[in-house]
C-alpha cells in the first residue's frame, strides 16, 4: 500500500512537471508567432474573434482611454516630474490605474531589470519581452516568488502595431532613470538623492569652511558647520528666497541684454570659427600629405620595375609607409571637425534664455526649467563680508562664466579673459567661473 502511494505521487509529479514544460512550449509559440502569452498590459484590451470556428486568443489593441495616459506618464516624467508627482494629479483626476486601482510611484517607476512598471513596459515601444521571470514557490509559506531569467532566455518579438511611446521618448526616459539611479548610488542612501526642493537646494555653500548652507528656520539658510557642529565663525544667515532672486534677477537683466550678449556671441562665434577652421585646415593638410607619399610610393615602385636596385629605395619606401599609417592613425583616432557656428547665435541663444526665465514662472514647466538651470550653477559661495554684517553671494559654474562675459564690452581675441570666458561657456573644463551678485 504504502509502495503504491510513493509510486503513484511520482508519477502525478512527472506529469505535472511535463504538463508545465508542454504549457510553457504552447506559451512560447504564441509569443513567437506576435501574440501576447500573459496578462494584460495597462492600455491594451483583449481582441477576441472567430477563426475556424474557435475564438483566437493573444490578440491586443489599444485601449482609447488608457493609451493617452502612458503617453502622458512618459512625456511628464520626461519633462522632469517625479513618478510621485505624475501618480497624485492621476488620483485625483479619476483615473483609474491598472487593473482599476489607484496610481502609486512604484506602479509607474516599477523595477527595470524585471521589466516592472508604466516606464518599462517595452510594449509600449512595440516591442514584446516573455520569459523574462520565472516563479518558484517558497515551500515554507506557500507564495510564489519571482526570478529574473539570464537575459539569453528571454523570447523579443516585435510588434509595431502596438506601439503607443516613440523611440525617442522612450530613450530620453531610460537616460533619465539612469541619471537617477547614479545618484542615488552616488548618494549611498536615498534619503540623500531626494528631488531639491527650492531652486537651489544643496547648492549653497560656506564661504568660511565649505560647508553647505542648511535650512534655519523656515525661510532662512545658515552655515551646517556653524550651526550643528560648531567649527565656523561664520553664524549669519539670509533668506532663501533672497538667494533665488539674486540670481534670477542677474539672470533677467544680464543674460537679456541684448546690445552686451549679442557683442559677447559675435567675439565668441569669431574666435571658435577661427579655431575651428585651424582644426579642420589640420586635417585637410594631413590628407594631402597622404596622397603625396602614394604618389611618391608609386613611382619608386616604377624606379624598382626600370631596374634601379630595390636597395636603394628601400629605406625611403620604408618611411613613407611609416609616416603614411601614423597620419591614417592620426586622422582615424581625431574627432570629426564641428561644424561651424550660426552667425545669428546671439539671437537664437537669447530666445532660449528667454523661454527658460519664461519657464521658471510657469507651474507646468517650472520642474524642467529648474533642472536646465540648477546644470548651469555648480555652487552659490555665501562669504561674510568685510564688516561681518552681510552675507555677500558669490555664483560659480557656467552660468556665472556667461554672466561675466556681458559685462565686457571690449575684449581683444588674444586675450586670456576672452579664451577663459569662450572656454567656459562652451564646457571645456576649466575651473568655474565665479560672479558676484
Amino acid at each position: 500500500m504504502h509502495l503504491h502511494i510513493g509510486f503513484k505521487g511520482t508519477m502525478n509529479a512527472l506529469f505535472l512537471k511535463d504538463l508545465a514544460d508542454k504549457t510553457h512550449r504552447g506559451l512560447r509559440g504564441r509569443v513567437e508567432g506576435g501574440k501576447a502569452a500573459g496578462g494584460l498590459c495597462y492600455g491594451y484590451r483583449v481582441v477576441k474573434s472567430l477563426s475556424g470556428g474557435t475564438v483566437t486568443t493573444g490578440e491586443r489593441e489599444f485601449e482609447p482611454e488608457e493609451a493617452p495616459i502612458v503617453e502622458r506618464i512618459f512625456r511628464e516624467f520626461v519633462g522632469g516630474i517625479a513618478p510621485k508627482a505624475i501618480a497624485r494629479p492621476l488620483n485625483q483626476d479619476g483615473i483609474a490605474g491598472p487593473f482599476g486601482g489607484t496610481w502609486s510611484p512604484s506602479t509607474i517607476h516599477g523595477n527595470p531589470k524585471r521589466g516592472t512598471g508604466v516606464l518599462n513596459n517595452e510594449l509600449y515601444i512595440g516591442r514584446l519581452i516573455w520569459n523574462r521571470l520565472r516563479y518558484v514557490k517558497n515551500p515554507d509559506t506557500g507564495k510564489r516568488i519571482s526570478r529574473l531569467n539570464p537575459k539569453a532566455e528571454w523570447i523579443t518579438k516585435e510588434i509595431p502595431s502596438l506601439r503607443i511611446v516613440s523611440d525617442e521618448l522612450w530613450n530620453v526616459a531610460k537616460e533619465r532613470q539612469s541619471a537617477t539611479r547614479r545618484t542615488i548610488t552616488r548618494a549611498g542612501n536615498m534619503g540623500f538623492a531626494r528631488r531639491p526642493q527650492y531652486l537651489f537646494s544643496g547648492l549653497s555653500k560656506c564661504g568660511v569652511c565649505g560647508a553647505g548652507f542648511i535650512m534655519a528656520g523656515r525661510n532662512r539658510l545658515a552655515c551646517f558647520g556653524a550651526r550643528e557642529k560648531g567649527t565656523c565663525s561664520n553664524h549669519l544667515t539670509i533668506r532663501r528666497d533672497e538667494v533665488e532672486a539674486r540670481v534670477l534677477k542677474a539672470l533677467e537683466e544680464k543674460l537679456l541684454n541684448q546690445e552686451l550678449f549679442e557683442e559677447f556671441c559675435d567675439e565668441f562665434t569669431r574666435e571658435m570659427n577661427r579655431l575651428r577652421m585651424e582644426h579642420r585646415a589640420s586635417f585637410s593638410a594631413a590628407e594631402r600629405e597622404i596622397e603625396r607619399i602614394e604618389v611618391r610610393r608609386k613611382k619608386l615602385i616604377e624606379m624598382v620595375m626600370n631596374g634601379v636596385a630595390p636597395s636603394e629605395v628601400r629605406d625611403e619606401m620604408n618611411a613613407n609607409a611609416a609616416r603614411r599609417e601614423a597620419l591614417k592613425a592620426k586622422l582615424a583616432a581625431a574627432d570629426e571637425p564641428t561644424p561651424l557656428l550660426h552667425p545669428e547665435m546671439a539671437r537664437i541663444y537669447r530666445a532660449k534664455v528667454t523661454e527658460l526665465a519664461t519657464a521658471l514662472q510657469e507651474p507646468d514647466s517650472r520642474s524642467e526649467a529648474t533642472e536646465v538651470l540648477r546644470g548651469l550653477v555648480d555652487a552659490i559661495v555665501l562669504t561674510p563680508d568685510q564688516g561681518g554684517e552681510t552675507l555677500q553671494v558669490e555664483l560659480r559654474g557656467n552660468l556665472a562664466a556667461m554672466l561675466g562675459a556681458t559685462l565686457q564690452t571690449k575684449r581683444s581675441p588674444e586675450s586670456d579673459d576672452l579664451s577663459l570666458q569662450v572656454s567656459l561657456v562652451a564646457g571645456a573644463g576649466f575651473e568655474p567661473a565665479t560672479f558676484g551678485l
